[in-house]
């Protein structure tokens, strides 16, 4: 089966109620038992077909009672209010999984342990993700606030770099993690402190993770 050429390219962040590092990236259960997550992205380069994608940005909210492979999961999309209807048409496919090898990307991933995804909302988006010193700021209007800081030594506060390395990985191959800072108001209600985040330059197509 032929699939639409597209990609995404640019620094992306996720947070997680789990514990520092999430339990997910070494396939171990999550913290708590159950995964709340926001990811989103500011895609520097990419293309949906002929459609380009580049400058916009993207916010989505997860949630599951159990573990991710167990299922019923709930989602629900936000994308940058300055798409084109051309444009939040792509990003609809992609971020649903759709246009996409089977188990090529974590989008597509998670889209099999769904059972509701509440209607894409349309909105404005402010990013500010720096990888490498482990911050970013997401505000979406009334819907999300979110914060990530480096790590810090209990002892003497001073940052505490972690990375991690994941060859295979259907989201990254190597992210920075943070201390993240997260609450949310839609139809997915979050509100956690001091939990797992990541960041990383991120470069997804519809064949997978470029290396």
């Amino acid at each position: 089966m032929a699939f639409t050429d597209w990609s995404m390219k640019g620094p992306e962040f996720m947070n997680c109620n789990c514990a520092y590092g999430c339990p997910c990236q070494f396939n171990a259960r999550p913290t708590h038992g159950t995964c709340h997550a926001i990811v989103g992205m500011v895609i520097e380069e990419g293309h949906f077909g002929d459609v380009s994608l580049d400058g916009l940005q993207w916010v989505s909210v997860w949630s599951w009672p159990n573990a991710i492979h167990e299922g019923n999961g709930t989602m629900q999309m936000i994308i940058d209010e300055g798409a084109d209807d051309a444009q939040r048409a792509a990003l609809v496919e992609i971020l649903h999984g759709r246009e996409t090898e089977p188990g090529a990307t974590m989008l597509q991933v998670f889209s099999t342990t769904l059972t509701k995804t509440h209607d894409a909302l349309f909105l404005p988006i402010e990013i500010d993700i720096d990888v490498d010193g482990r911050t970013a700021r997401v505000r979406v209007l009334e819907q999300m606030q979110a914060d990530m800081e480096p790590i810090r030594n209990p002892v003497t506060g001073d940052p505490h770099r972690v990375r991690i390395e994941l060859p295979h990985g259907f989201e990254y191959t190597t992210a920075e993690i943070g201390s993240a800072t997260f609450k949310t108001h839609g139809e997915i209600k979050h509100d956690y402190a001091n939990v797992h985040g990541h960041l990383t330059m991120m470069h997804l197509t519809q064949s997978g993770p470029v290396r």
